[in-house]
């Protein structure tokens, strides 16, 4: 069934059909019934049809959101399928259903409300991913590890603020999915196929029914454009590309090379060919699965980009972006949740080498201006390092004669460097408690 055709002689062509034809939206369905619903009771407290023809509307739309509707070959898309199936239901009266709408405010209302329930749906799935970092970081709050800059060790920080990172990474997620919600909320239905309608329709009776409290300001934008659907994909691809960091992490750690962690059996695979393999493939996939996300923004920018106002049918490919984007990632963050979760995590220590800030802070304290005392310690690290020591076991004749206040007593242990981190935020087993409970406050949020 379609929507048109009147003004033809001839019915689409084959070709036409299956070239034109969108499956993708039957993920809809539910979408197009809340909105028909709301649509009906409008039209009715304006007159626009009888009380008795609402009911039946309603009663007919009920039944679809409850049995769901069969796509045959001849339904052009999710609305033809919905009105097909009305009138198989109720008869001539659905007819009356698409009185002051056209598919344009129709498709525009549907995707909003996708969009405002998947938003609700990523968040949740944040939060849990983000219980999942902040259990796991909470076993290894005091468990040291080097933090890296260049691939290369840095400072002393612990296990626990690492993972915290991507924790906070994917709060900021979250923050950018409320931000989309309330922009999202807004129904343009009333829009009509561009310019409105000559019909007395009330758009706010329907945006109330909806749960919003909002309607456009303009009804050519309101049908042509599809930045929400741009921002949703592009805050899904930016969560995609945090999850892919901890991707890589995961498998550089995992690796025999670095041997920060053991992946659990049931999340792991191997390898047809060597015993002896245990792989990251839920990591890798991530990976590249960020990859692809990034294309897709890409994608849904590029559809949007010279497009005269108002609807275009270059339009329709929006859905299938949308919907993998919002598939990834919550796949993505469920998986990757589940393999932090599970890991056992038993990073080896840093070397000492790492303490060389610490070291030059020590001097920083005593008076020394800071390039001096980055300008000692590095001589004191070329040594150690020429002598094939740690910075622990420099001598104290070495010490002095870099510095006279230094002695073996001002280089701290590995311990001793977490702990005195003093700026809020920097990984203090004390400052990982308040992350911790911050966290899981916000996780915990409904």
């Amino acid at each position: 069934m379609s929507l048109w055709g009147g003004r033809f002689q001839q019915g689409p062509s084959d070709l036409l059909w299956a070239y034109t034809v969108e499956r993708a939206d039957e993920r809809l369905l539910k979408h197009d019934v809340a909105g028909s619903i709301a649509h009906a009771r409008m039209l009715a407290a304006v007159g626009l049809i009888s009380e008795s023809e609402g009911d039946d509307l309603i009663r007919g739309l009920e039944t679809i959101s409850h049995d769901g509707v069969e796509y045959l070959q001849t339904d052009e898309d999710i609305h033809s399928a919905v009105e097909r199936r009305l009138f198989e239901l109720i008869g001539e009266v659905a007819g009356k259903l698409h009185t002051g709408r056209s598919r344009n405010d129709q498709i525009a209302l549907d995707l909003r409300l996708f969009l405002a329930e998947a938003a609700d749906d990523q968040m949740a799935g944040i939060q849990r991913f983000v219980m999942q970092i902040v259990q796991t970081a909470e076993r290894h709050t005091r468990t040291p590890v080097a933090s890296y800059t260049h691939l290369q060790q840095a400072q002393v920080t612990s296990l626990a603020h690492h993972l915290l990172a991507y924790a906070w990474m994917a709060r900021r997620d979250a923050d950018r999915l409320e931000d989309f919600s309330r922009r999202v909320a807004v129904s343009p239905l009333g829009a009509g196929a561009s310019a409105g309608s000559s019909l007395p329709l009330e758009p706010a009776i329907t945006a109330e029914l909806l749960g919003w409290d909002s309607t456009f300001d303009n009804s050519m934008e309101a049908v042509g454009s599809r930045d929400l659907a741009a921002e949703y994909v592009f805050i899904c691809s930016q969560a995609m590309v945090n999850l892919s960091r901890l991707a890589e992490e995961i498998i550089l750690w995992s690796s025999q090379e670095f041997n920060w962690m053991t992946l659990p059996d049931d999340l792991a695979t191997g390898s047809s060919a060597m015993p002896h393999k245990k792989n990251p493939d839920i990591a890798e996939l991530a990976r590249g699965r960020a990859a692809i996300a990034v294309s897709d923004t890409a994608a849904i920018l590029g559809l949007q980009a010279s497009l005269p106002l108002t609807y275009n049918r270059d339009l329709q490919e929006d859905k299938r972006l949308v919907f993998s984007a919002h598939d990834r990632l919550m796949s993505s963050g469920q998986a990757l949740g589940a393999l932090v979760a599970g890991s056992e995590f038993h990073p080896p220590r840093p070397g000492s080498l790492v303490l060389s800030l610490d070291l030059a802070e020590v001097l920083v304290g005593r008076g020394v201006p800071f390039r001096e005392a980055h300008e000692i310690v590095g001589g004191l690290v070329a040594e150690a390092e020429h002598s094939g020591i740690g910075l622990f076991d420099l001598k104290p004749e070495i010490l002095h004669a870099a510095h006279p206040s230094l002695t073996v007593d001002d280089i701290p242990t590995i311990e001793d460097s977490l702990e005195r981190r003093a700026v809020p935020g920097s990984g203090s087993p004390a400052d990982i408690a308040v992350q911790v409970i911050a966290l899981k406050a916000w996780a915990r949020e409904d």
